[in-house]
């Protein structure tokens, strides 16, 4: 190197929320989808939100000019945007690339949307998060080169406005890891083959940052931390070495920040201690303070000890002693987030009906931001001048702890009296026998996933329930009437197994939360789950119980409109945690099973209410799957035993479907089998059916509702396109198992692609009905 690299900030996150407190992206990005606004328009927005955004940090007590503030923006994933910097572009897309391998803002979105027949990139959870990426499709095809300056011009641009950021990409080695081999790609391919191609690019980019006056840029490896990337970890490790070796040694660059979230180094540290990397994120709230590694007393290691992945205060004094711990091992720490704050929602003091107790006890972004300054400022001046912001944490966390409602005795003794026998029902032959007689369903049964569009007179509905300008009783008869047009929709389509719709839920576990004691809501918290979709997790802060029946009225209702069977709609104690911002001050099986319990009240209602078929929803199965596979076999345990326990209590012939999504299958599929649910649906169409060949191969013999329909893309899947994979399926699993249903539920769709799209998977059926015969 030619430069010298200026200290790294005491201070920092590792990212930010991009979408807005009012979600000013989201509404902006699908303003442009609809036409309302140009491209130009979006930009201006985007960067007007970023110089919001840099402002506020440096408010919150980020430095203005010490590369303090991350460049973490993205219109839609990060993982997309460092496909699009890099130029790996499906061949399918090549049309919408220039001459020089550009892509506009058009075809940015086409990639993660779709257009036409040519599918979208997959989509899959971010590690064990809530918030879903893109996934890379790299070949022996791909030509890799700097395809895109965004993150060069974004840095200028707050250069200009007078602050020296930190830009962010992704790194090298997590990108390769994340990606999917493409169609072009022989047997054996693996993206990592093509780490020698890809290195140029980054080190072209890393040098232009340097030319722009850069200090510092960050690089996210993740994939480090995670044991269930399917790859040799000696393999993983050499490309780690390869990588920072290469860049590390350019000539001219900026400090190169290597961080590592969602869990511990392991292994990962030696190797890249031993590169001229100069300082290392280090996710203390999950992985442990490290021993025993030459070369860290050389690098700046960065103490991620706010935890960027929920929302509570927290242990202002262990952290502050977590980072003592770490002086030992480099003169050089600083303070961070333990992941980037983009699973936070922006700030607390925007919760005006929390109360002042429940308050004392969160942090949402901003005021992590705050507790990062204040254990900075204790790095720099001493403990004894932060001491009094020390005490006031341990006395919050001290005042929670004997708070009404935290602990329940009545929950915790039932709880105590739970048995085997509740965990199990009877065996699985007898229940398809009872259920064939109950139901008569014909093969390959059509169904839906649960929610149907949510149009803007519902959602306006709702808006006035809260408000108060409309009365229960009104919203009540607006609901019923909005059921029964969904009902006969889908009489007439010809569907076999209906759906209320849910039209009077605002969120599949926010409306759970709202009729849950332990629970409570915000009103803005809202979090980036995908691109434009935002979500607004539930707070579970004490003792979960059902003081009474939720859904059994509207699934009552609906099935007293239609001689077909109805399912009842649930979500389940696995997806409400994982979607909700959960209690830290117990195991997460012991919260799991509370959930539980209040689900099997409402499934046995549900039951003696005279509906037949009950969804429990658990798309998070594989979400929470912890990323060290030590921690697998008590995850398996309690995770598939709670929904055991929310559903082992009906009768054999009342049939228990679930449903998951975003989730690479092969890794659970012994718990998705354990689960025991009659009937499992999930996400298959944009992976073409990759899932079953594990099916097959597992031997699972359930039912099976492989997805034919991406309800993530407007397209609308074709007849033929079903057709086919309906037909790719019963390759590989026998009829007798198969359903046939969309991904996921409908919610976020229009009415008119909706109902074209399951036109032709109710037709498409019919005729690979027909051809069984």
């Amino acid at each position: 190197m030619t430069t010298t690299v200026p200290a790294f900030p005491t201070g920092t996150i590792l990212g930010y929320p991009r979408i807005g407190r009012r979600r000013e992206l989201k509404k902006a990005v699908e303003a442009f989808w609809a036409g309302r606004i140009d491209a130009a328009e979006l930009e201006t927005i985007a960067a007007a939100l970023r110089s919001t955004t840099r402002e506020r940090l440096v408010g919150l007590g980020l430095g203005r000019s010490d590369s303090s503030i991350p460049e973490s923006f993205s219109f839609y994933d990060q993982v997309l945007d460092a496909a699009v910097t890099v130029g790996a572009i499906p061949a399918r897309f090549a049309g919408l690339v220039d001459a020089d391998g550009h892509l506009d803002l058009a075809g940015y979105f086409t990639l993660a949307r779709g257009a036409g027949e040519n599918l979208p990139l997959e989509m899959t959870k971010w590690f064990d998060s809530n918030y879903h990426y893109l996934v890379p499709e790299i070949g022996p095809e791909t030509r890799f080169h700097l395809a895109s300056d965004r993150i060069v011009r974004e840095f200028e641009e707050a250069v200009a406005a007078g602050f020296l950021t930190r830009p962010v990409i992704v790194g090298p080695v997590t990108f390769l890891l994340l990606a999917k081999p493409s169609e072009a790609a022989p047997a054996g391919f693996h993206p990592l083959d093509r780490l020698d191609d890809l290195l140029p690019v980054y080190a072209a980019l890393i040098e232009r940052l340097a030319a722009a006056g850069a200090e510092w840029v960050q690089l996210d490896e993740p994939g480090l931390v995670s044991e269930s990337i399917d790859i040799p970890r000696d393999r993983a490790l050499a490309a780690l070495a390869q990588a920072y070796d290469t860049l590390g040694g350019l000539d001219t660059r900026p400090g190169l920040f290597v961080a590592a979230p969602y869990g511990s180094l392991d292994d990962a540290l030696p190797v890249l201690a031993n590169t001229p990397v100069e300082a290392i994120g280090l996710d203390l709230v999950r992985g442990t303070v490290p021993a025993g590694i030459p070369g860290l007393e050389d690098t700046t290691l960065v103490a991620g000890v706010i935890d960027g992945h929920n929302i509570w205060r927290g242990d202002l004094a262990a952290a502050f002693d977590t980072v003592g711990q770490l002086s030992r091992l480099s003169e050089n720490v600083a303070v961070s987030t333990s992941t980037s704050l983009l699973h936070l929602p922006h700030d607390v003091t925007d919760e005006t009906k929390l109360g002042a107790d429940l308050t004392s006890w969160l942090a949402f972004a901003d005021q992590k931001i705050g507790q990062v300054a204040t254990l900075a400022r204790g790095l720099s001046h001493g403990q004894a001048a932060i001491q009094a912001d020390l005490d006031a944490a341990t006395a919050a966390l001290a005042q929670r702890r004997v708070s009404p409602g935290v602990r329940d005795g009545a929950v915790r003794a039932r709880l105590n009296t739970l048995t085997p026998a509740d965990f199990s029902r009877g065996d699985y032959e007898s229940r398809v026998a009872a259920q064939e007689a109950v139901l008569d369903l014909p093969p390959l049964p059509t169904t839906t996933i649960g929610s149907f569009p949510q149009t803007t007179e519902i959602r306006r509905a709702r808006a006035r329930l809260v408000s108060g300008d409309l009365a229960p009783a009104d919203y009540r008869e607006l609901m019923r009437a909005e059921i029964g047009r969904v009902v006969q929709l889908q009489e007439d389509l010809g569907l076999d197994v209906l759906v209320h719709g849910e039209p009077e839920r605002n969120d599949m576990v926010q409306y759970f939360a709202e009729n849950l004691d332990g629970f409570t809501v915000t009103e803005n918290g809202w979090v980036q789950s995908y691109g434009s979709r935002c979500t607004r997790p539930s707070i579970l802060w004490g003792d979960v119980s059902r003081p009474a029946p939720i859904t059994v009225e509207w699934s009552s209702y609906t099935q007293s409109l239609t001689e077909k069977p109805v399912k009842g709609m649930l979500t389940g104690p696995v997806t409400i945690l994982a979607w909700s911002f959960v209690r830290d001050d117990q195991p997460l099986g012991e919260t799991a099973r509370q959930v539980a319990l209040a689900l099997r009240d409402e499934i046995g209602d549900l039951e003696a209410a005279g509906i037949q078929v009950v969804q429990v929803d658990e798309p998070a199965l594989r979400e929470l799957l912890p990323l060290k596979k030590k921690d697998h076999a008590d995850y398996l345990d309690w995770s598939v035993g709670s929904f055991r326990l929310a559903t082992a209590g009906v009768a054999d012939q009342t049939q228990i479907h679930t449903h998951l999504c975003y989730s690479e299958f092969g890794v659970v599929i012994d718990a998705i089998r354990n689960l025991d649910a009659d009937v499992t649906s999930i996400e298959a169409a944009r992976s073409k059916m990759e899932v079953v060949a594990d099916l097959q191969t597992s031997g699972f013999d359930h039912g099976i509702g492989p997805g034919v329909y991406d309800i993530h893309s407007p397209r609308v899947p074709g007849v033929a396109e079903v057709t086919e994979l309906l037909e790719r399926a019963l390759e590989s699993i026998p009829a007798r198992q198969i359903w046939v249903n969309p991904d996921c539920g409908l919610k976020t769709r229009g009415y008119a692609e909706t109902v074209d799209s399951l036109r032709n998977i109710v037709d498409a059926t019919r005729a690979v009905r027909a051809a069984l015969v």
